[in-house]
């Protein structure tokens, strides 16, 4: 097996922990082939555009192995997840694009962990294709990356050797995918099992708490929105909140689809289904009765709906998450 070199990136305002985690399973996994009386596979360095990097206000010091400007030839790029105010830190780390993009044209592979997305993207490797970030930084990135196909309840991305992942923990799914890649599958599940995560998990959706794009200037709109939210127990018709609002049902889907990045039935569903999902957190309410308090009368429509957005129906999600509930 031939052995990969592994650049993890060292940018200003990273997460220390998306440094140092991918590093660790990599070199956990050359420690597997050791055991085994093989060669390891991966070659891991910290690829920095400075010899150190100060992390979280002083916080942590990483000392980066190597400078871009000295590695020539790379299989796989690892940017870690950024922090911070988003467009700062992309600026900040500008310098790393050229030579990412150089690197990719040459040959290597570029995944991006939970927000490190927007520093990938930034490159214009994403143009056109489909990407994961964490849900909570989905408008935002939408907003800076409109040509980009986002796909936020995604745990894993993969499009011509650009990969990226969902949000926070996400990343251990993304790292194991690339292992299997790389290595094989006895290893993918050996590393699933030495660092207790779940393999194969391809949807963040459980994890996903809707909070509508407010963050625009159609104040029809916003109003829309928020008798929506308002009203989450009512049967509400597109036809009438055009004419509350006095636009044209058309253009009103148009304005709202433009406004929230959803269409007004889609927000409605989405609305509904976050009430739902707060009730069985926190209630000891069943199906049809939740089902009824969020304005559904039709079981098997709210059940598809419901497992549609949150990729569980809604007995599994409320034996997840309400722990009185999964006493019963």
């Amino acid at each position: 097996m031939p052995v990969k070199h592994i650049s993890i990136l060292v940018p200003q305002e990273a997460v220390p922990a998306s440094i140092v985690d991918p590093r660790y399973m990599f070199t956990v996994v050359n420690q597997f082939f050791e055991e085994m009386g093989e060669a390891p596979p991966f070659h891991v360095q910290l690829i920095g555009l400075t010899n150190e990097v100060v992390l979280n206000k002083g916080c942590f010091s990483v000392h980066a192995d190597k400078l871009t400007k000295d590695i020539t030839s790379t299989d796989l790029i690892i940017i870690p997840a950024i922090s911070g105010d988003i467009r700062q830190t992309v600026e900040l780390n500008s310098a790393f694009v050229p030579w990412i993009v150089d690197q990719y044209n040459r040959g290597a592979e570029v995944a991006s962990l939970c927000i490190g997305a927007f520093l990938l993207a930034s490159t214009g490797l994403l143009e056109g294709r489909e990407c994961s970030t964490h849900w909570i930084y989905a408008d935002e990135f939408r907003k800076m990356y409109p040509t980009v196909n986002l796909v936020d309840d995604r745990i894993i991305t993969e499009d011509q050797g650009v990969y990226s992942s969902g949000g926070a923990a996400s990343y251990w799914n993304l790292l194991l995918y690339l292992i299997e890649k790389y290595t094989n599958r006895q290893m993918a599940i050996r590393a699933s099992k030495f660092f207790a995560i779940e393999i194969d998990r391809k949807s963040q959706s459980p994890f996903i708490m809707f909070n509508g794009q407010k963050k625009h200037e159609d104040e029809p709109i916003r109003q829309a929105q928020e008798f929506i939210e308002k009203n989450v127990s009512e049967k509400i018709s597109i036809d009438e909140l055009a004419l509350r609002y006095a636009i044209g049902r058309r253009h009103f889907e148009r304005r709202f689809k433009k406004a929230t990045n959803n269409t007004p039935v889609e927000y409605i569903q989405r609305v509904k289904i976050e009430a739902a999902k707060k009730k069985f957190e926190n209630t000891r309410l069943n199906v049809n009765e939740v089902m009824y308090e969020v304005g559904y009368i039709d079981v098997k429509a709210f059940r598809t709906v419901f497992k549609k957005i949150t990729g569980l129906s809604p007995v599994e999600y409320r034996g997840k998450y309400n722990k009185s509930m999964a006493r019963v």
